[in-house]
């Protein structure tokens, strides 16, 4: 990506100048980063990883089960009963330094290769540099990954180290790596109350917030740590919380519990208290008050649910008032529209066509033969007319007729399917529509 900042510029240009990771930092990821293993057979021979050499155990030189010394290039080898031959391992780790007022965090992928036999090949690529500025900004040089892919080790190691976008896989590998011992600290940071000590915090979170948070930068001086992770990893808890941690402190106010005691005050919070106030956040039983506030905030939660039941009652009511509505008023409009066909009958002798004559026998019909005639609504359709095909109590098919043509419109059986005596329902139907249309003069 292209340098668009003042700032980005500035950290491509001074990047181009670091030097590359020398030989002793790379020589100590060798050392620390990756297992040398020592593998051992059956026969009790052991192969270096490191060098290749192979001997037996008996010689003495394997001082415990789980590790041992090479003979040869006398690495500290952990020993691992296999029949293995090959074993590959990835890792990471991170020079510490500073460069023209910036804190640098620079981070190598570390790769092995060893056969049984033969000496280990070991690669170190620079692959992530993280810039952070006295003012706890931070600006990200990294090689490129593809879009392909798959897997978070795999870094396109001919490209160039340039300015790109935050990925969290950057905070991902600063996390995963060991960290050089020696480091060089911004006089900012060492000024802030840094002394070496990480706190289990990785570098680029820690540094940032030193760097930009006046909170962090207190408790870090007075020896708060768990306050201060907890505050770093819960940014909306110290905004919450500060102030009042702040008069328990002045109060002298033991805390044992600090997650628990946050939670106290948030609970306070929603109960309208003053969390200024030392005799709210400074209890002397704590877990009374904590206690206490916890049945305030169910009662009021038990409040507020009824009150949403009450709620969802009165809107259920509401709604069933307006469905029966609609179905007197769909009543009324169907008998407005249909009575007059109510009793319409036609028959071959064997085969009975009568109309549907209220909305329940629409749904029955609906329902027996596995159509729409109910869910669509034809009961609603003026220019409609459904009857019902039958032999005995036996519905065949169901017979829709426009009532402005006189012509069926369709005629299916169950599942909308045609049935052996499709062609003569029509043929009924279309050669007794006269009787239709009397019932529509008369009306």
């Amino acid at each position: 990506m292209k340098p668009k900042t003042k700032i980005q510029k500035e950290v491509a240009r001074l990047s181009a100048n670091l030097r590359p990771i020398s030989a002793t930092q790379i020589d100590w990821a060798y050392r620390h980063c990756v297992e040398h293993i020592g593998y051992r057979t059956k026969k009790g021979n052991i192969t270096c990883s490191d060098c290749g050499h192979e001997w037996h155990s008996d010689s003495g030189l394997c001082d415990t089960l789980e590790g041992c010394t090479c003979p040869q290039c006398h690495a500290e080898l952990k020993v691992q009963d296999t029949r293995r031959r090959i074993y590959k391992e990835t890792q990471y780790f991170s020079v510490i330094t500073t460069c023209k007022g910036y804190q640098v965090i620079r981070v190598a992928q570390v790769r092995c290769e060893s056969r049984k036999g033969e000496p280990m090949r070991f690669y170190c690529h620079e692959v992530v540099q993280r810039w952070i500025s006295p003012d706890g900004k931070v600006t990200d040089m990294a090689l490129l990954r593809g879009f392909l892919f798959c897997y978070c080790d795999v870094w396109a190691l001919g490209s160039d180290m340039e300015v790109r976008p935050h990925n969290s896989l950057y905070d991902d590998v600063v996390a995963r790596s060991c960290a050089y011992p020696k480091m060089r600290i911004l006089p900012q940071l060492r000024r802030n109350g840094f002394k070496g000590d990480f706190h289990g915090i990785y570098p680029v979170r820690l540094f940032k917030a030193l760097l930009s948070d006046p909170r962090i930068e207190t408790l870090m001086k007075g020896g708060e740590i768990e306050v201060m992770k907890h505050f770093l990893f819960n940014a909306r808890t110290a905004d919450e919380c500060w102030a009042s941690y702040l008069i328990a402190k002045r109060h002298k106010y033991q805390i044992d519990n600090f997650p628990m005691w946050c939670d106290y005050l948030r609970m306070l919070k929603k109960l309208g208290q003053d969390l200024r106030n030392p005799k709210n956040i400074c209890p002397e039983d704590f877990m009374a008050a904590h206690d206490n506030a916890t049945r305030k905030i169910e009662a009021i939660h038990e409040k507020e649910r009824a009150a949403e039941q009450r709620r969802w009652e009165i809107e259920r009511r509401e709604r069933e008032q307006q469905r029966q509505l609609q179905r007197k008023k769909d009543a009324e409009d169907f008998i407005a529209n249909k009575s007059k066909f109510f009793g319409l009958v036609i028959t071959d002798e064997e085969i009975i066509v009568k109309v549907l004559e209220s909305i329940d026998e629409y749904y029955n019909e609906g329902k027996t033969q596995g159509i729409c005639v109910f869910g669509s609504g034809y009961y609603k359709k003026a220019d409609t007319l459904i009857l019902s095909a039958r032999i005995g109590d036996e519905i065949i098919e169901t017979v829709e007729v426009d009532l402005r043509t006189l012509e069926v419109v369709q005629c299916h059986g169950k599942h909308n399917q045609d049935t052996e005596y499709h062609e003569r329902i029509i043929d009924l139907v279309n050669r007794n529509a006269n009787l239709i249309r009397e019932r529509m003069k008369a009306a």
